[in-house]
């Protein structure tokens, strides 16, 4: 409307409004490749972030698998102390790279403490790595050797809630106090064992190959640190928010001579797409601030370590060898697919029990005539490679070479 107004007003005005094309096309490459960069190197930490969680749920399962292979040599108690300290390390973690995620303060009128049902903590609010108050602290703490835990304020949490209800009863406190707690699980777990006593199916070996395990996972919290408390190089944020922003106040000074009213209409568009991708940049930059979900990967790592524990321990059973049954009555009710099935499944129970070479046929109580028919041995199960030839040969034929003069 402006321009409008002075086109017929003062038409030199109106000429001086109007800028030329050309600077904002030469600018609008290097903006390009800014924002290019920047979008690139946020999402390598988002995809680095997810990897880390993803080689933390791999480790959790090859651990939990190992200590329910080896119960009997460490003891059951000792084998369900490491099931809740492996669960809940994952939350632990999370609390650490997104602080006072559920704490309240001590001195907090609006929620108030249950000395009872609660424990207290200390706040780690370390949010990068160029914090002035932890580089003040951690001068003092060097001069006069005083912990940087006594200038924190205390907080609180519920011990009935995620994580602090799945650590053992005597890991409660100590892992309360620590300033590091999921490396505290780390060690506790290292600890837990060391101390399980050799035996001939566990050895050195096995418990080397353990702690290892756990020597990952402890290496995924310098991973998560690394990422949460190294932020993108402050200069470089702000000249890329700068270029931006002169590029799209100067820019409906180049549309107006053509769109002329459909300039704003342009130009918000173009703001919204170029400030759209900036801030997508931004906001992943640190991945564990909301956009990647742990909420749902601590709860994976917890269902397959601790709920599905009785569903998953039947892969761990040894299961005895079933006795050969003849073909048993069939409910009436079941159906044409059941009956097929519990049919092929005594067909094979009887073919790797008795074994035979001939066909043999049986009835059922209720006299319907169905058949069960015994498959032939195959071959491959009484067979010996011959390397020599490449020829297989079964036994009967070795017994009678063996006979030959």
């Amino acid at each position: 409307m402006l321009y409008r107004h002075l086109l017929v007003s003062n038409p030199q005005a109106a000429n001086l409004m109007c800028l030329s094309s050309t600077p904002h096309s030469l600018m609008s490459s290097a903006l390009s490749l800014l924002l290019v960069f920047k979008t690139n190197s946020a999402y390598q930490r988002f995809s680095e972030g997810r990897k880390i969680w993803e080689n933390i749920i791999n480790l959790s399962r090859d651990m939990y698998r190992m200590i329910n292979l080896y119960e009997l040599e460490m003891g059951r108690s000792k084998r369900r102390r490491l099931q809740r300290l492996l669960a809940a390390f994952p939350y632990l973690l999370r609390h650490r790279i997104r602080p006072n995620l559920i704490m309240h303060r001590v001195d907090d009128i609006k929620n108030i403490r249950d000395p009872e049902n609660s424990i207290v903590l200390y706040q780690d609010k370390a949010a990068n790595d160029l914090d002035p108050e932890l580089a003040a602290v951690a001068t003092q703490e060097e001069k006069e050797g005083k912990s940087r835990r006594k200038r924190r304020p205390l907080y609180w949490v519920d011990k009935r809630t995620l994580p602090w209800r799945l650590l053992p009863p005597n890991a409660l406190e100590p892992c309360a106090r620590s300033q590091n707690r999921p490396l505290w699980v780390c060690d506790r777990m290292a600890q837990e064992i060391r101390s399980i006593p050799d035996g001939p199916c566990f050895t050195s070996r096995e418990r080397l190959t353990i702690i290892s395990k756990v020597e990952k996972l402890s290496n995924s919290i310098g991973s998560c640190e690394r990422i949460h408390q190294t932020a993108v190089p402050l200069n470089y944020a702000r000249h890329s928010l700068r270029a931006l922003s002169i590029w799209l106040f100067t820019l409906p000074f180049c549309l107006v001579e053509s769109l002329e009213f459909v300039t704003a209409p342009a130009i918000f568009l173009v703001s919204w797409l170029m400030f759209g991708v900036y801030e997508i940049g931004y906001s992943i930059e640190d991945p564990f601030q909301g956009t990647l979900r742990l909420s749902v990967l601590c709860d994976t790592i917890r269902r397959d370590v601790l709920a599905d524990e009785v569903i998953r321990n039947t892969a761990f059973e040894r299961e005895s060898p079933k006795k050969s049954t003849v073909a048993k009555q069939v409910p009436q009710q079941a159906s044409n697919g059941d009956i097929e099935e519990r049919d092929e499944e005594r067909e094979y129970e009887e073919m790797e029990m008795k074994p035979k070479d001939k066909v043999s046929k049986s009835k059922n109580a209720n006299g319907s005539g169905a058949v069960v028919e015994e498959l032939f041995v195959l071959p491959s199960k009484n067979a010996i490679w011959d390397e020599s030839d490449g020829s297989v040969t079964t036994v009967k034929q070795q017994d009678q070479e063996a006979k030959r003069p």
